[in-house]
């Protein structure tokens, strides 16, 4: 199975009604998973504490508005370390689209540095191509505030916006994103080199994460297809201006 094992009931009652067309409840799904003896799945959020209160030290354009109306109006990005042995790390930096919850770019280094998330804003950009601007948003690592990676956010009309120190909920989103990761996938293994975990994570992010686990703030869609319905619907609204644009120059002319 595709999950491997990585989902809760939530997920499963979705999947078994859009794959298979089987409508059953949440609770039929966990007596039947708890007489399977399958392992349950922890739905607890992190919990982060702070021993100061939290200041600004730079603007923060995103105020913890997590659900733009539309693709490339927001990124997020952290970074998170992976064990490949002992007191050995590898680090993986990934940038999501806050309307899908999609990852969109990600890239694993054996150095957690400027490089590593300057490398990962340009696959991004590669990828996407954005044509207005974007908020950017991260903690406040020296690696974002870099005069490299800054130099990539003003040749691309990226805004710069910085979470509180020491204050994750300011960048929430990407904060679940590992915590899932490291539960479902990065936990479940143990790895012994960098290319393991480059191997782990494409698994996870491109085949599982992004094109076939249903998300909670998607109404059950998958990062994908939430996009592809955006998109669906803007080519249609194109079409439908273009007919309009048709009609009223017919009716100009006649």
């Amino acid at each position: 199975m595709k999950a491997k094992k990585r989902i809760g009931t939530r997920a499963f009652k979705i999947i078994l009604l859009r794959d298979y067309g089987i409508n059953v409840s949440e609770g039929r799904i966990l007596r039947l998973l708890k007489s399977m003896t399958l392992p349950k799945m922890s739905t607890i959020k992190p919990r982060f504490k702070s021993n100061t209160s939290p200041v600004f030290s730079s603007d923060n354009l995103l105020k913890q508005e997590f659900n733009p109306k539309s693709p490339n109006q927001v990124w997020t990005t952290d970074f998170t370390y992976i064990s490949i042995g002992p007191k050995r790390h590898v680090y993986l930096c990934a940038i999501l689209d806050l309307y899908s919850k999609k990852c969109i770019a990600w890239k694993v280094s054996d150095k957690i540095d400027a490089r590593l998330a300057c490398d990962t804003l340009k696959m991004a950009l590669n990828k996407r191509r954005p044509k207005e601007p974007i908020i950017f948003h991260s903690d406040q690592g020296s690696q974002f505030k870099a005069a490299s990676f800054r130099k990539i956010l003003d040749e691309h009309q990226l805004l710069a916006s910085y979470s509180k120190p020491g204050y994750p909920y300011d960048n929430a989103v990407t904060e679940v994103f590992f915590k899932y990761l490291k539960q479902r996938e990065i936990n479940r293994r143990t790895y012994h080199s960098l290319h393991e975990v480059q191997l782990s994570c494409f698994e996870y992010i491109e085949q599982f994460y992004n094109n076939y686990n249903p998300h909670s703030a998607n109404n059950g869609l998958t990062p994908n297809q939430k996009e592809e319905n955006y998109f669906k619907k803007w080519k249609g609204y194109n079409k439908l201006d273009t007919k309009l644009r048709e009609i009223v120059g017919k009716v100009i002319i006649n």
